[in-house]
């Protein structure tokens, strides 16, 4: 099922049309074009120093890690088994509801992701010709639906990187804050020589309150 984007507000003035926010449903042909996009979308110019262009080499490591990530998180599974992204802070959840959300074009080609693990948020991803359109705020308002009225969860947590302030930017405007930094993180860099090298990082906690109806997040 398609979840509608929002009609009104500053992104629809400028939203593409024929764009659809989408389950991926655990299906693997989906999960695997989501993670050759999220290395593109996420992994290429990555805040940071990342390299701007990817070698082969490069987009071949990050893509066959994705995929393989993102088939362990999201695809469906009968036991609760935990997922970890590349670098030895990836967000761990042990709930066993998870669903990678898509955002498609007209064309059916995903342009946009973000996961949801039980209360955990994680992989948000926009394609560079369609940010600033309101699409990522779409996504992760898809994701706390998901995470509340289908799974009946009260708060919904995710971890950034300190460094990416326009994404912690855009979370705080979403009603997220801050609850603690862990600055002992390593992450995965490409660099500007071809290689994919462990970079320290200080990892950002944020919580917002989903459950509680408008003043939550006052309390929460």
């Amino acid at each position: 099922a398609a979840y509608a984007p929002p009609a009104f507000g500053l992104g629809a003035l400028f939203r593409p049309p024929n764009i659809k926010i989408v389950k991926s449903n655990g299906d693997f042909e989906r999960l695997e074009e989501a993670g050759k996009f999220f290395v593109d979308a996420f992994w290429t110019g990555k805040v940071g120093g990342g390299a701007d262009t990817l070698s082969p080499k490069q987009a071949f490591q990050l893509e066959r890690q994705q995929v393989a990530e993102f088939n362990k998180r999201y695809r469906r599974r009968a036991a609760k088994q935990s997922g970890r992204l590349p670098g030895s802070y990836a967000g761990q959840s042990l709930d066993s509801n998870s669903e990678l959300v898509l955002c498609v074009n007209g064309s059916d080609e995903v342009i946009g992701c973000a996961g949801i693990e039980g209360p955990l948020m994680s992989n948000l991803a926009i394609s560079r010709k369609y940010r600033r359109k309101g699409l990522a705020e779409d996504l992760v308002k898809a994701a706390e639906n998901i995470a509340r009225k289908e799974w009946g969860h009260d708060d919904c947590y995710l971890y950034v990187e300190k460094r990416n302030t326009p994404a912690i930017k855009l979370y705080k405007k979403l009603g997220y804050k801050s609850i603690w930094e862990d600055d002992t993180a390593t992450t995965l860099l490409p660099t500007g020589d071809g290689r994919v090298v462990n970079g320290k990082t200080t990892i950002v906690c944020m919580k917002k309150r989903i459950g509680a109806g408008l003043f939550g997040n006052l309390f929460g």
